[in-house]
């Protein structure tokens, strides 16, 4: 593993990258921003409702969304060993969907039960969230009593598939305007939340950023295998379980308060990797975070569809723009570096 001081330029490369990104990000939109009116915005010389209110909530969306599901993507990597492995592979985010889906499509079934619920906005938030912890409280259970950790990603994909079923039965019973809705919060949003709103996603956000932190020491060990780990005196079931709580508080809360977004948190790890050539989660968690908010924040840019009043979905953009990178970027390497 290489020293941290080796990596300073690329990390300062990333830094100023994502500082452009970011004003970047906010001046782009129906309406183009110059970079002066932003400056003077944020520092409060002028009073600008559309910076204040709609793009600058936005933009650090776009950076806890993207920070949060590249780091959730890259603890699961590493936990599972599995390249393909991330934030989906426990099942949170089928949960998340699971909760949403009985708020919105419930009232098709059970009538009126549910279709007073869809009167707040905290309502989807509230429904996602109960609908993670549940998933993830369920897992928790089995991951004690099970030694492998295989075994566990095998459950995650099974619970998976039993959320993404029952949604299938209520997508049945639903009306076509139900069905467009939970479509449309499938699609994934990042400029719906208020700085109110934004202030509770940052703090659950926060918690996982911590989580993961605590977490490298057991990370960097398990790259060594469970044997050798254990040989060195990790606690193996103390280590996975901080590993899974840390995923579940970011992607948990990011699908809640921003819906599934796709792409992010399998590709970013991998992106990563690929420029700073290392293993050693003291360099790729920052490593993650930053790129993970720049492509976000790029992806976001995308969508907004600049000069026009269209907005597209982000996660066909993460999706459309990411996949052909990370399969370029993996042919021209040739090997998948882990």
């Amino acid at each position: 593993m290489q020293k941290t001081s080796t990596y300073k330029i690329p990390f300062l490369v990333l830094i100023l990258v994502l500082i452009i990104c970011f004003f970047a990000n906010i001046s782009l939109g129906s309406v183009s921003i110059p970079f002066k009116t932003i400056f003077e915005s944020l520092i409060g010389t002028t009073d600008n409702y559309i910076i204040q209110n709609y793009r600058l909530p936005k933009a650090f969306t776009a950076i806890l969304v993207g920070s949060g599901l590249g780091i959730s993507g890259l603890l699961m990597q590493t936990l599972f060993r599995n390249p393909l492995a991330g934030p989906f592979v426990l099942g949170i985010t089928s949960g998340a969907s699971l909760g949403v889906a009985l708020v919105i499509l419930g009232s098709g079934i059970f009538g009126g039960i549910f279709a007073t619920l869809l009167i707040s906005k905290w309502s989807i938030v509230i429904a996602a969230s109960l609908g993670s912890f549940l998933v993830l409280l369920a897992v928790l259970i089995v991951s004690s009593r099970v030694r492998d950790t295989m075994a566990i990603l095998i459950i995650g994909l099974m619970f998976g598939s039993i959320t993404s079923a029952v949604v299938s039965v209520l997508s049945y019973f639903s009306s076509a305007e139900q069905l467009q809705q939970y479509i449309f919060w499938g699609f994934g949003s990042l400029g719906n939340l208020s700085w109110s709103e934004l202030g509770v996603f940052f703090i659950i956000y926060c918690i996982g950023i911590i989580l993961s932190i605590i977490s490298i020491k057991g990370l960097n060990t398990l790259l060594l295998g469970e044997n050798y780990a254990k040989s060195l005196g990790l606690n193996i079931k103390q280590s996975r379980l901080l590993i899974i709580i840390a995923t579940s508080f970011l992607a948990g809360t990011i699908t809640a308060f921003a819906g599934p977004i796709a792409f992010i948190g399998l590709a970013i790890p991998h992106l990563t990797r690929q420029i700073f050539n290392t293993s050693n989660h003291k360099i790729l968690l920052p490593a993650v975070f930053l790129f993970g908010a720049i492509v976000m924040l790029i992806c976001d840019s995308i969508a907004q569809l600049p000069t026009s009043d269209y907005t597209l979905p982000i996660n066909a953009i993460t999706s459309l723009i990411g996949a052909p990178v990370v399969i370029w970027l993996l042919v021209r390497k040739r090997k998948m570096i882990f």
